[in-house]
């Protein structure tokens, strides 16, 4: 059943007041003023143009409040997607990241619409915080060309080329940009503590603006000669482009379908999860299918203007939370407050230091990763530790999509040892009234979960070999689920059992196993009289069975004689 598409601004809409307008307003364009840099900024480290990262704010971020299913949550180019378009721009070029930004759109609008946005929340934590870590370590890695005025003309995209390309260059450090990009870095870490003893209006001002400027104002002099967006980039348009489709072949469609899934599924599970913590903030709760349908369509709107991917980002969340933010009303205004600075302040924009910029990405990186993450995984499983561990050092070594495909991997492993290592077989003890009839029946209870990783717990009784007993009984009630492997076990046994001239009973077998039974056709080889629902009627049944097992023997003994004679 396809999901039905309902954006939740047009639940929220019908009791808007205009005091809810004003406050949406007000938190609009705070978030905008913490957006402006942090899109130019995430666009510049992705190997983009700042236009590009302005674009995706306004555009992405319009929609995605417009159409989402969360009520507060800000999108817009991220820092997780850094080191993805990074690396996608400098193998495929930008045309084909567009392309693959909007194939991206579209993948998160099917799952969006049909109902998995939940089943994307659920992947293990221990792989979230290992690809976060390691995409925060990367996007550091990635800005200390900028931060130190190194001047690589082209930082490659590999992990141990990039590291030798800035080891080779750290001699040529230029003492002006550092200095810049030290005092900038300087006033992120030290602004939020000035701000709690300033008045309400002046904690409002995000310590990147106040970074911006004093970073701006100091490259001015001309004896500095520091890297600015204007010396690398030349003018910021002070407008959007006109939308244009990028060009493609079928080739060069199917190139890009994996770097277009990685987006899809990094932008879900980032999108996903902030919508989660913007719930805990606010009270509420998300729609994951109709927010991952409003990111799927930014991503496929954007590029044809010259943006690239988008999602919900936390820290403009938590900000348009902490401003008051009352519904998807404020994130539309936070867009349109990007368009009007970029209209009015374009000219000015050019004059910015690349390591101002550096600086905001170094502090974003900082505070974006789970550190203490690692000081607390000595309380953890070693199998924990060996997801985050290997997603963290793939993420960092390799690239993303390694680093996930091996932690889901690594945690599907684990997931069916640990459960396989829960079942297990028991022998039932017989009633008194049937003790004298041990060597004619058993009794075993199946405990936990049978399925393709714990057949083995039950080989002792598939052994071909072994001697049945005239009735075996299984016990299904402390059995939690069986998949068809399990299912095919169970229809082996009932077949070397009726080759001995032997039978198999099933008892108290629970809603998932008994209708697998039924719906497998396996209830008619069985006969309705072997399964039993539970295991006391299986002992009556069974007492019954070998009362008639020997009056049948006797009966034929008698006329084996009779003939005989």
């Amino acid at each position: 059943m396809l999901t039905r598409f309902r954006p939740r601004s047009l639940d929220i809409l019908h009791n808007y007041s205009k005091s809810q307008l004003l406050a949406d307003i007000t938190a609009g364009m705070s978030v905008g003023i913490v957006a402006l840099p942090l899109a130019m900024a995430f666009a510049i480290a992705s190997g983009l143009t700042p236009a590009a990262g302005l674009t995706t704010a306004i555009i992405a971020g319009f929609l995605i409040s417009l159409l989402g299913g969360s009520k507060v949550q800000i999108g817009g180019p991220a820092g997780a997607f850094i080191v993805v378009v990074y690396a996608i721009v400098q193998q495929y070029g930008l045309g084909n990241l567009l392309l693959a930004t909007m194939l991206a759109g579209v993948f998160m609008f099917l799952l969006g619409l049909l109902g998995l946005g939940a089943l994307v929340r659920h992947i293990p934590v221990s792989i979230v915080i290992g690809f976060t870590n390691g995409i925060a370590a990367l996007i550091a890695l990635s800005q200390l060309n900028d931060f130190f005025g190194l001047n690589i003309d082209h930082l490659p995209a590999e992990f141990f080329s990039k590291t030798k390309a800035i080891g080779l260059a750290l001699p040529h450090i230029h003492l002006a940009t550092l200095s810049i990009g030290v005092f900038s870095l300087a006033i992120l870490i030290v602004w939020p503590k000035i701000a709690r003893h300033l008045p309400a209006g002046l904690k409002q001002i995000p310590g990147s603006m106040i970074a911006l400027l004093a970073g701006t104002l100091l490259s001015q002099w001309p004896e500095l000669n520091v890297a600015t967006i204007g010396s690398r980039f030349g003018d910021i348009p002070s407008q959007l482009s006109s939308p244009a489709f990028p060009q493609f072949t079928w080739h060069s469609l199917a190139a890009i379908i994996q770097p277009a899934l990685t987006i899809a599924v990094l932008g879900a599970i980032e999108s996903l999860l902030c919508a989660r913590i913007a719930d805990g903030l606010i009270n509420d709760r998300h729609d994951p299918n109709q927010e991952l349908m409003a990111q799927g369509i930014a991503n496929f709107v954007s590029p044809l203007f010259g943006g690239f991917c988008a999602t919900g980002t936390i820290a403009r969340t938590v900000t348009n939370i902490n401003s008051g933010a009352c519904s998807p009303v404020s994130g539309m205004v936070h867009a349109l407050s990007i368009l009007l600075i970029m209209a009015i302040a374009a000219p000015f924009a050019k004059l910015i230091p690349l390591s101002t910029l550096a600086a905001v990405l170094l502090y974003v990186a900082w505070n974006m990763g789970e550190w203490a993450e690692f000081r607390r995984l000595q309380h953890f499983t070693g199998n924990y530790r060996t997801i985050l561990l290997s997603t963290f050092i793939l993420t960092v070594v390799v690239d993303l999509t390694v680093a996930m495909e091996v932690g889901l991997l690594l945690a599907c492993v684990f997931f069916i040892t640990r459960v396989s290592s829960l079942t297990h077989l028991k022998k039932v003890e017989l009633p008194e009234y049937l003790q004298g009839k041990a060597d004619q029946i058993e009794a075993w209870s199946i405990h936990g979960s049978l399925f393709f990783g714990s057949i083995a717990k039950i080989e002792s009784l598939l052994d071909p070999h072994k001697i049945q007993p005239d009735l075996l009984i299984l016990d299904l009630s402390s059995l939690l689920n069986m998949d068809t492997t399990g299912l095919e076990a169970l229809e082996t046994l009932q077949q070397q059992l009726h080759h001995q001239g032997a039978c198999l009973m099933i008892c108290g077998a629970g809603i998932q196993p008994h209708s697998l039974i039924h719906r497998s056709g396996f209830y008619q080889h069985l006969g309705a009289e072997f399964l039993l629902p539970d295991l006391q009627s299986a002992w009556q049944r069974a007492d019954h069975f070998l009362k008639k097992t020997h009056a049948d023997h006797q009966e034929n003994s008698e006329k084996t004689h009779r003939h005989n004679v």
